[in-house]
């Protein structure tokens, strides 16, 4: 490979019953638990103070700390000082209380990539095996139960990862796109690495994989704008901007950067947005690799809160546009409750407010493949776990902060 040059005010709410008084308590422990393990594990890898010489030279770097590029859209953020407490006492609809409708992948499926087209396979979130024009590349994989530095505590998934790790075949590259545990997962990476993986990371990431055991030569970083030829002629990388920031615990905010990705193929070009909030970024980047056959864009985990940094619905739909993309997949729902929204609102509102933008969707179950030279999945699957009575009033706003129309009152 060669490189080319989080919350709104607490709500009011019924006297709580000895069992909600026991889930409470139990949410209590569970974060202080959480937030301990976060203290004792997440301190600044040595490697990335080796790496100070290297991460001060981009021009995103300053007093030991990355930034959002300069951006004419302003700051959208309310207060947060209520969310943590109303995340862990009114509980909504943030969980699907059946099952969710999963395609298991056959491990047969996937052994040979179209030699001359784009395959997508969701295993939920934003892993994404991404096979064009016969090579692979993996984004953002997490394999594990949780998204979190340990296993009794933090975002549980809604349900397995349709395929064993195991039996997915190797992947040319990993992509990760930043160091969030819902981004990165400790023990996908160790796993992938001992089958030989590279990974493609953006600035100061490669010292938490290092910190994984992983060997440097199979790491490559990189900045805003550069490039990794990964077979040449055939797959390129180019890490791009992103508005959103990074971290592992409560001291080592944004030591390290974040990215979104162009996937280059012989012919086809993908988008990978990872996690990201609106920006002029994606203008630029789709002026200068644009149009995409496919952007894959986070739809989930949005609230007025940190809505500069998430894109929902009605702002995926925006960036789509901006990135000049023919097909939209949404990712990064689905799979962890990691906002106050109901579990289904990314979706409900992605129908929604495509209304207005009429772009073309790509709605894979998780575990499910599509292809782009054949007809797309384009039904509601999330309809068939959704709550019998329908959408409640409380939890369920259906299109993003700062989107025009919303069907009910937000949740906050």
């Amino acid at each position: 490979m060669r490189v080319c040059g989080a919350m709104p005010s607490l709500c009011s709410s019924p006297v709580p019953t000895r069992s909600r008084r026991w889930r409470s308590l139990a949410a209590l422990g569970a974060a202080g638990a959480l937030g301990l393990a976060l203290h004792l594990s997440c301190a600044t890898p040595a490697s990335l103070e080796r790496r100070h010489e290297r991460l001060a030279q981009s021009a995103h770097w300053a007093e030991g700390r990355f930034g959002n590029p300069r951006d004419s859209l302003p700051i959208e953020r309310k207060g947060s000082g209520g969310t943590f407490f109303k995340f862990l006492f009114v509980s909504g609809e943030r969980e699907p209380e059946a099952p969710l409708p999963v395609t298991k992948v056959l491990p047969a499926s996937l052994l040979e990539p179209p030699a001359d087209s784009v395959r997508v396979t969701w295993f939920g979130h934003s892993s994404v095996l991404l096979e064009i024009e016969g090579r692979r590349v993996l984004c953002d994989p997490v394999w594990s139960e949780r998204a979190s530095p340990v296993g009794i505590a933090g975002p549980k998934r809604f349900g397995p990862p349709p395929l064993e790790l195991s039996e997915l075949p190797d992947p040319d590259v990993v992509v990760i796109s930043h160091d969030h545990y819902d981004h990165l997962d400790e023990e996908t990476v160790r796993a992938l690495s001992a089958r030989g993986a590279r990974f493609a990371v953006p600035l100061g990431v490669g010292a938490r994989l290092e910190d994984f055991d992983l060997p440097p030569e199979r790491i490559h970083e990189l900045d805003w704008w550069e490039g990794l030829e990964v077979v040449p002629g055939e797959l390129t990388l180019v890490a791009t901007p992103a508005r959103h920031f990074s971290g592992r615990g409560p001291f080592d905010r944004n030591r390290t950067l974040w990215a979104s990705w162009v996937v280059l193929g012989r012919s086809k070009r993908v988008f990978f947005g990872g996690d990201g909030g609106l920006s002029d970024g994606q203008s630029e980047i789709g002026e200068r690799f644009g149009p995409f056959d496919l952007t894959m864009l986070e739809i989930g985990a949005y609230d007025e809160a940190w809505a500069d940094i998430h894109f929902g619905p009605e702002k995926a739909l925006q960036a789509h546009e901006r990135l000049r993309g023919e097909v939209l997949m949404p990712i990064h729902w689905a799979t962890f409750s990691l906002a106050l929204h109901a579990w289904y609102a990314p979706g409900e509102g992605l129908l929604e407010a495509n209304r207005m933008h009429n772009a073309r969707l790509a709605l894979p179950r998780i575990g499910q493949s599509f292809s782009l030279d054949q007809p797309l999945p384009d039904e509601p699957w999330w309809r068939e776990a959704m709550p019998k009575a329908g959408p409640s009033a409380e939890g369920s706003a259906f299109v993003s902060p700062g989107g025009d129309r919303r069907r009910r009152a937000d949740p906050w």
